[in-house]
C-alpha cells in the first residue's frame, strides 16, 4: 500500500504543470479517489484576457468648456420662469401688454437664446472631442438630443412666430405651445443629465 501511494504522488508530481489530473484507485490501492484536481499555478485553458479600457485624451479647454456649460445651465430655470410669468401676462392682455411684462420678455428670450447657443457650442464640441468615451454616452446623446431639438422649437417661436404673435391671437397660441414644448424638451434634457449621470 505504501508503494502504491508513493507511485501516486509521483505520477502527481511528474504530471504537466496547467493539466487537470484524475487520480482514480484501484482495487489493489484501495484508497479514497480523487478526480479533477488542477495542478500547478498557472492560468486555466478557458480564461479569456481581460481587455483594458481604452485610454480617451481630451483637451485642457474640454475642461474649460464644461466648466462653462454647467454654470450656464444653472440660468435655464429662472429663465423659464420669468418667461412663464411674462409671456403668460402679455398672452391674457391680448394686443395691450403691459410695458413691464413686454420688457421682461424681450430680455428673457435674449437671454435664452444667449443661454442655449453657449450651451449648444460648448456641449457639441465637447460631445465630439469625447466621442471615443463608451461610459455615460447614451445619456449624453439623449441630453444633446432634447437640448437641439429645443433650440430648433426655441428658434422657430422667437424668430418665426414671435412677430406674428402681437397681432394675431392665433399666432400668440401657437407661439405658447411651441415655447412650452421647447422648455418642456429642454427640462427633459436638463434632468437626464442631472439625475442620469451619476
Amino acid at each position: 500500500m505504501i508503494l502504491a501511494l508513493q507511485l501516486a504522488a509521483a505520477a502527481l508530481l511528474l504530471a504537466p504543470a496547467d493539466t487537470t489530473a484524475a487520480v482514480r484507485d484501484s482495487a489493489a490501492v484501495g484508497g479514497p479517489r480523487i478526480t479533477g484536481v488542477r495542478l500547478g499555478l498557472g492560468a486555466p485553458a478557458d480564461t479569456t484576457p481581460r481587455r483594458r479600457p481604452r485610454a480617451v485624451e481630451v483637451s485642457d479647454a474640454y475642461a474649460l468648456r464644461l466648466r462653462i456649460h454647467h454654470l450656464a445651465s444653472y440660468a435655464t430655470i429662472p429663465l423659464f420662469a420669468a418667461q412663464t410669468i411674462a409671456g403668460n401676462q402679455m398672452y391674457q392682455s391680448g394686443s395691450d401688454d403691459p410695458s413691464w411684462a413686454k420688457s421682461m420678455h424681450t430680455i428673457g428670450a435674449a437671454g435664452l437664446g444667449a443661454l442655449f447657443t453657449v450651451n449648444t457650442v460648448t456641449g457639441v464640441w465637447n460631445l465630439w472631442e469625447s466621442r471615443g468615451v463608451s461610459e455615460g454616452r447614451t445619456i449624453k446623446l439623449v441630453h444633446s438630443a432634447l437640448m437641439l431639438a429645443s433650440d430648433a422649437g426655441f428658434a422657430y417661436a422667437g424668430i418665426k412666430l414671435g412677430p406674428d404673435a402681437h397681432n394675431s391671437f392665433s399666432k400668440r397660441q401657437e407661439h405658447r405651445r411651441v415655447a412650452y414644448i421647447s422648455m418642456g424638451g429642454a427640462l427633459a434634457g436638463y434632468a437626464a443629465m442631472l439625475f442620469g449621470n451619476r
